[in-house]
């Protein structure tokens, strides 16, 4: 059974401290990222069933006690990552615009939900180099190898914000940028998961990081050098993308790296990602002190 959600929300119920899948009303919440940070009480139906195949209940609302990642970790096999695909970002760095897409992976430990969850940056990134890059992320809805561009479309379940927390000081000593951005925590998505129905042209959407209230990055997905399809039809060569795979699409000009003066996530820090259609992704940054072990895997 084909899902009917178009605003997806996860989050732990006011009512019995589970998790559950809800259909934000969107017109209610238009950023139900800000409506959280602000304590609004926030009702949604509840979904039931799985993400791929979720079906909105009118007869059971809920509240959101806690918002969550809107995939759980459990369920993403891998995060499939772009870098230098954004021709106002290659611009920025004076590097040629690529012939194939850059590729990187997250582990699956790097997922990270919205506000309250924060952004932890471990003692090996705590030297003024931890830094922010804002992306739009697809999860895939099903699994496919060798994916035309013409039915690439077809394999997206939705779109959600998401931030590529990376550790330059790690990310420059080594041309495998995988160890840099894959720490725990390091993928923060969210606030919402939003169907291609409702997204409508995903290559047209603003895009913004904003940290501790001054923007930072301002571009839009129209400036996206390999579009979704194309991304989605490269990686699937000879290649079996599962569902559940995040995609993160790329970053625009303005990271922390490349400011001057250099701009760095400190403990304490705001640092949100804002997108046209999606909302706004906010975490606090915290610097880690110590193992906080298996703690953050429920989310």
């Amino acid at each position: 059974m084909a899902p009917n959600w178009t605003h997806l929300i996860r989050f732990i119920g006011e009512e019995d401290g589970q998790i559950h899948l809800g259909e934000l009303d969107s017109k209610t919440y238009p950023d139900v990222g800000l409506a959280i940070l602000n304590g609004e009480r926030v009702a949604v139906k509840q979904i039931k069933g799985s993400i791929y195949d979720g079906i909105v209940t009118d007869h059971t609302i809920l509240h959101v006690a806690r918002l969550l990642a809107p995939i759980g970790m459990e369920d993403v096999p891998i995060i499939r990552c772009l870098g230098l695909n954004y021709r106002d970002h290659a611009r920025e760095a004076n590097m040629p615009i690529p012939d194939v897409p850059v590729l990187f992976i997250k582990p699956r430990t790097a997922v990270n939900g919205p506000y309250p969850a924060k952004i932890n940056v471990p003692k090996i990134a705590q030297d003024g180099s931890s830094d922010y890059e804002a992306e739009l992320s697809i999860i895939l809805s099903r699994s496919g190898r060798d994916i035309s561009v013409a039915d690439a479309m077809e394999y997206v379940l939705g779109y959600t914000c998401s931030n590529d927390v990376s550790a330059r000081t790690q990310q420059f000593k080594n041309s495998q940028w995988c160890f840099a951005k894959g720490f725990d925590g390091s993928c923060p998505l969210g606030p919402i998961l939003v169907s291609s129905s409702a997204i409508g042209n995903p290559h047209n959407l603003r895009i913004r990081a904003i940290h501790n209230g001054n923007v930072v990055q301002d571009t839009n997905t129209s400036e996206l050098i390999f579009n979704i399809a194309e991304t989605i039809a490269f990686l699937s060569q000879g290649t079996t993308l599962e569902k559940g795979t995040i995609i993160m699409t790329g970053t625009g000009p303005g990271i922390g790296a490349m400011r001057s003066p250099k701009v760095v996530l400190n403990h304490g820090d705001d640092m949100r990602v804002e997108i046209e259609k999606i909302g706004t992704l906010l975490n606090k940054v915290y610097y880690d002190c110590e193992t906080l072990g298996d703690v953050r895997m429920k989310y």
